[in-house]
Parts: C-alpha cells; sequence; structure tokens
C-alpha cells in the first residue's frame, strides 16, 4: 500500500530492522516474491521483471557486468514489482534500458519516466538505507571524493550511486559534477549548493583543475582552491565565496569533480560601515 518509494523503503526497514551492510539484496528479493533472477543477454536492455497480473510473484532479469551495476539493476526491478501503480508497456513484463537506470527526473504527464524515475529512487534508498548510510557518514568529516569510494565499497554500488548519497547526507556545501570526455554529463548538489552554471553538454570549464593535472586514475586529488565563477554566478559588488576542486579521473574519459563551498565570512559592523561609505561616495562622484 505504500505510494512512493520513500514510504516503501521504510515498510521494508521495519520488517527487516537488521540488515547488513551490504545489504543482501538478492535474499531480500525472495523474501519479498521474487522466484528467480536470470541472466539478461541482450544489448538493448538492462533489466527486466517478469510477473503475474497480480504481482504475487516474479522473475527478475540482469544484464552481465559488474556486482555494483548489476545490484542495482536488480533493486530497480524489484522496485518496479513492489510498486503497485507502476504499469508495464507489455502486460506482465517491464524492460528497462541503461538510460531507464540513470534517469533521475521526469517530464508532467510522462508516467513512464516517473516510474523509472521512482524505481531508481527506490533502488538507491534500499541498497543505501538512510539509517545506515547516516550511520556510515558519522566517520567522514571534511567533504572528500576518497569517503565516496569508501561507501561504494562498502555498500557495494556504483560511484555516483554512491556521490548521489554523499552530496544529500553530508552537512557541508557540496556538489558533485559527473564528466565524461571533458564534458558535464550530470550535476548532484546539497540543498544549499547553488545551481551549477554549466549546462549539461558543456565543456568543463577550462581553468578547472580537471584539465591542471596530471591526475592519476583512480586516485582523488588532493583539494585546492579555484575560482569560483568557473561553476556558479557570482553576484556583482557581493564578496565572493571560496571554493575548492577535488578531481577524482575514472576508466574510459570519465571523471568526478567534487566542489565546496565555503559561507562568505560576516562582516563587522565598522566593516560595513566603511564599505557603504566608500560605495556612497564613488556613485556620487565624491572624492
Amino acid at each position: 500500500e505504500a505510494g512512493s518509494p520513500e514510504a516503501l523503503v521504510k515498510h521494508i526497514l521495519q520488517a527487516e530492522p537488521n540488515l547488513s551492510v551490504p545489504v543482501p539484496i538478492q535474499e531480500l528479493c525472495a523474501r519479498l516474491g521474487i522466484l528467480r533472477i536470470e541472466k539478461f543477454d541482450t544489448d538493448e536492455f538492462e533489466g527486466g521483471l517478469v510477473t503475474d497480473s497480480k504481482r504475487s510473484e516474479g522473475t527478475i532479469l540482469a544484464k552481465r557486468g559488474g556486482e555494483p551495476r548489476r545490484r542495482f539493476t536488480i533493486a530497480h526491478e524489484l522496485g518496479h514489482f513492489l510498486m503497485a501503480h507502476h504499469v508495464p508497456d507489455q502486460p506482465g513484463r517491464f524492460l528497462c534500458k541503461s538510460s531507464d537506470l540513470l534517469r533521475l527526473t521526469a517530464k508532467p504527464g510522462d508516467p513512464r519516466q516517473r516510474m523509472e524515475m521512482e524505481a531508481n529512487r527506490f533502488a538507491s534508498l534500499v541498497l543505501m538505507p538512510p539509517p545506515l548510510l547516516r550511520g556510515a557518514m558519522e566517520a567522514f568529516r571534511e567533504p572528500d571524493l576518497q569517503h565516496v569510494l569508501i561507501l561504494a565499497r562498502d555498500f557495494a554500488v556504483g560511484k555516483e550511486v554512491a556521490a548521489r548519497a554523499y552530496v544529500q547526507y553530508h552537512p557541508e556545501r557540496i556538489a558533485i559534477v559527473v564528466a565524461g570526455n571533458g564534458r558535464v554529463q550530470r550535476c548532484y548538489r546539497s540543498l544549499s549548493f547553488p545551481a551549477i552554471s554549466c549546462a549539461v553538454g558543456s565543456p568543463v570549464p577550462t581553468r578547472s583543475h580537471y584539465h591542471v593535472g596530471p591526475h592519476r586514475l583512480n586516485i582523488a586529488s588532493d583539494i585546492a582552491a579555484c575560482s569560483p565563477d568557473l561553476w556558479i554566478d557570482v553576484k556583482r559588488d557581493l564578496r565572493a565565496p571560496a571554493l575548492y576542486e577535488q578531481v577524482y579521473l575514472q576508466q574510459n574519459g570519465f571523471a568526478m569533480i567534487l566542489l565546496r563551498l565555503e559561507p562568505v565570512p560576516e562582516d563587522n559592523a565598522e566593516e560595513r560601515r566603511l564599505e557603504e561609505g566608500w560605495r556612497h561616495r564613488f556613485h556620487s562622484g565624491r572624492r
């Protein structure tokens, strides 16, 4: 009867209060009505679900690949199975492409995109349950991409899945940009981080530390200060915040770029008075 991925995962955690890390997703599937998990040999689809009309039982199909990717596919299809309002294109059969498993938003009025988005939210939440994730995050202080790698390893999820969760639960103002072959692919940011000015598909800014290097493959770089206007809009006549970058190069031209924004320190009353007086004299032409 859960109407959202969040409510559904909450019910699962209430029924399974002692889940281990990494979450045993295949065992969980078996306890929730999935009879089999079979290999899916196709280039067109990443995963699938075959079920009866009443959703009393089902079979999940998952493509061969790395274990984190396969686990996410299984969790995604489990979400389709458990959410009764998910209606497949073909009776009793869901088929999901790689692009479906990346979907985080949906166009208004597009029920299929919404279902894929919800299945992805469910997969992320069930593989990295918030109570277990918060416990793991307590060990992390200053933002660092090395933490993302630790989460991905411990929860047996992909680095991008771990990056989304890390940004969401870290108390600092941070964002993680996913780049592919020098262009912005996706961006995940905390609620307090301003909008990224680089549009999806645009080149990574030329003055970013991404281009400075040399960076070593699969090793997070040092964290270094950068110009904030590379990534965010900085209003004129206001003191610019401090922005820091960290780069992690991956295989096949991909990279993660961590952005950390420090708040602008409050000026004391005397500094504000002097600055306001200077601006008034400047704009009025007085010396």
